[in-house]
């Protein structure tokens, strides 16, 4: 079994909303990803997932749960302690030109982190800089010119190559290809997969494009109003999923042939989505679903496994369910 080396465990986050209402943007979240694994997280806008990301990175602090990294805890950790723990965890964001600084040269945009961190001289992260720029596809060259004068794809090969320069064990892309031209995200995806096999990183890979995540996720958790409704293996979620939320996201995946097209699938899903400040632990799923049955407006649906490797939020797979 390969090395865990980012681990959550019912990471949770609430939002004050107005006139005192709450908004859920993450509820009881966990999952984990070994060295060289990558876990898609996906789902609709709004539904929690960037939130998520912000939890596993503290760039927001959650209400409750815990992260760890290679099994040492980052939530609740001294301030000294988290600075040095997030070498180990980097994050690609969807704008990348937006997250690089427009006054910096990009070698200099690159080897930033490094200078944060007290790591090396002057020289070695000029060094550093000039081999990662190059690693990811561009020219020594450019390291001297500045953000605004590249492209889309490459500014995220940029923010790619300084997401590497502390040579983290973990990487967050949260949807860093979805603005990209087709030709352009196929070019980010191999080059993405290929540092992963070069260093064997840990990716938690954020995406609302399931055809997109099919291609590089080892295993994807569905995400729906703040809740992971199942997980598992990515073959396993395309073939037969088991959540009616999934079985509508799967059944919405483009075809190039428009006699196939699915329309009845989505047409089963059709309805208003729950408030995400609606305050109740039951489905948030049950509005919309075509299979709701008594005990969805009764009980919470708990995460739990069905088949190997597989989990789901849904009664429709609960053994005490099934035998009445």
């Amino acid at each position: 079994m390969a090395e865990t080396v980012l681990e959550a465990q019912g990471l949770s986050k609430t939002f004050p909303g107005r006139h005192g209402a709450a908004l859920r943007a993450v509820s009881d979240v966990s999952f984990s990803i070994g060295r060289g694994e990558t876990l898609g997280l996906v789902g609709e806008s709004g539904c929690g997932k960037s939130t998520l990301a912000r939890l596993v990175l503290r760039l927001i602090e959650p209400d409750g749960g815990t992260v760890h990294f290679a099994g040492c805890p980052f939530t609740g950790a001294a301030p000294a302690e988290v600075r040095r723990m997030r070498q180990q965890v980097q994050i690609v964001f969807q704008d990348a030109l937006s997250s690089l600084n427009p006054r910096m040269t990009v070698g200099t945009n690159i080897s930033e982190p490094m200078r944060l961190q007290g790591i090396g001289s002057e020289r070695d992260r000029r060094d550093a800089a000039d081999a990662l720029i190059q690693l990811v596809g561009l020219r020594r060259e450019h390291a001297q010119r500045y953000p605004h004068e590249f492209s889309g794809g490459q500014c995220q090969r940029i923010a790619i190559a300084r997401s590497l320069i502390l040579r983290p064990a973990a990487i967050v892309f949260d949807e860093a290809v979805s603005a990209l031209d087709v030709s352009i995200r196929a070019q980010i995806l191999r080059l993405i997969l290929d540092l992963q096999q070069r260093f064997g990183l840990g990716y938690l890979f954020i995406s609302h494009d399931l055809s997109v995540v099919k291609r590089i996720a080892d295993r994807i958790a569905v995400m729906y109003l703040g809740r992971v409704v199942e997980i598992g293996p990515s073959g396993s979620i395309y073939r037969a999923p088991l959540h009616p939320y999934t079985q509508a996201l799967v059944a919405a995946i483009p075809v190039p042939d428009p006699r196939r097209m699915r329309v009845s699938a989505l047409a089963a899903v059709e309805g208003e989505a729950a408030s995400p400040l609606d305050a109740s632990d039951l489905c948030p799923f049950r509005g919309r679903c075509p299979h709701r049955m008594a005990i969805c407006d009764e009980a919470p649906p708990a995460l739990a496994p069905v088949r190997e490797g597989c989990s789901v939020a849904c009664f429709l797979h609960s053994p005490e369910i099934a035998v009445q």
